[in-house]
């Protein structure tokens, strides 16, 4: 049974996606995603004008006459959600936690995929695979996909990028839109991202918090590692450590953005203190325009 909280929360974020989707990027979303190949549709008798190169030889040589190939786009897509629900996302010091900005963000492109008539699929992943959803078409689908990020809890998990990554490529085969949604404090996967980004479009959403990246002037502030347990004590009102903790960040977010361009992967940032629909309209507009 789900509890009035969560049936609470996925029905505000239902209505917001949705809203989001309507007002916001409509069309957008087709315009960058569009079909990843062409599909045979008929083959018809040769008329003037007709490009040559489609003329069908096989069928030609049988009925005396040219004949050509006719294709349509294939239209439909295959988007899966590749969200790291790690504990580390299990932190948030604004508005909400890490995790549930990730929801919320799948929630958004979830809702704009079947308005397109796409199908959408789910892979939840900490240090293991935690959770499949095949991927579906329709409102109760996302629904079910949104249900399932919001209430996942598995405390004091880590992270394993090249594991999920390994899983996605053994059971999506067909070429898919995927978006890995992770805070990305990991290691070791820029090759096999790079080698999957080769069979599919991948785009990489780093989900920050603004305490990551900037730390307060707060007095003695104990750190706990949620992956590890690991405990630090840190002055944080030493403006010092708070320079070299913000230099920390930047440093690697620099490594970052160039781990993703070594993988020819797009990205899209988003932080739990900041609406993340600039962001979207942003990487819309980019993909627009190499497009």
């Amino acid at each position: 049974m789900l509890s009035p909280d969560l049936v609470k929360k996925i029905r505000q974020i239902q209505i917001a996606a949705s809203r989001m989707v309507n007002t916001s990027f409509a069309g957008q979303y087709e315009s960058v995603f569009k079909g990843r190949g062409m599909q045979f549709e008929e083959v018809r008798e040769y008329m003037p004008g007709d490009d040559v190169r489609s003329i069908d030889w096989n069928v030609t040589a049988r009925a005396g006459k040219p004949y050509i190939k006719r294709f349509t786009e294939e239209r439909e897509l295959t988007v899966i959600f590749l969200v790291d629900l790690s504990a580390s996302g299990d932190f948030g010091t604004r508005e909400k936690l890490k995790n549930e900005l990730a929801a919320e963000f799948c929630a958004v492109l979830a809702f704009a995929a079947i308005r397109n008539n796409d199908k959408v699929g789910l892979i939840v992943f900490t240090d293991q695979v935690e959770l499949f959803i095949p991927p579906k078409k329709g409102t109760r689908h996302v629904l079910r996909l949104i249900r399932e990020l919001l209430a996942f809890r598995v405390p004091g998990k880590k992270t394993d990028i090249p594991m999920a990554l390994d899983y996605l490529g053994r059971v999506i085969r067909k070429k898919a839109t995927v978006f890995l949604v992770s805070d990305f404090l990991a290691d070791g996967f820029a090759r096999p991202l790079a080698l999957l980004n080769k069979r599919h479009d991948i785009v990489a959403v780093p989900v920050r918090d603004r305490a990551e990246m900037e730390m307060p002037p707060a007095g003695l502030i104990e750190f706990v590692d949620a992956e590890t347990g690991r405990l630090r004590m840190i002055d944080a009102s030493s403006k010092a450590i708070r320079t070299h903790f913000r230099m920390q960040h930047a440093k690697r977010t620099a490594e970052l953005q160039g781990l993703f361009r070594y993988a020819n992967v797009d990205s899209i940032s988003i932080q739990t203190d900041k609406p993340y629909i600039n962001e979207l309209i942003s990487f819309f507009h980019m993909r627009h325009r190499r497009a």
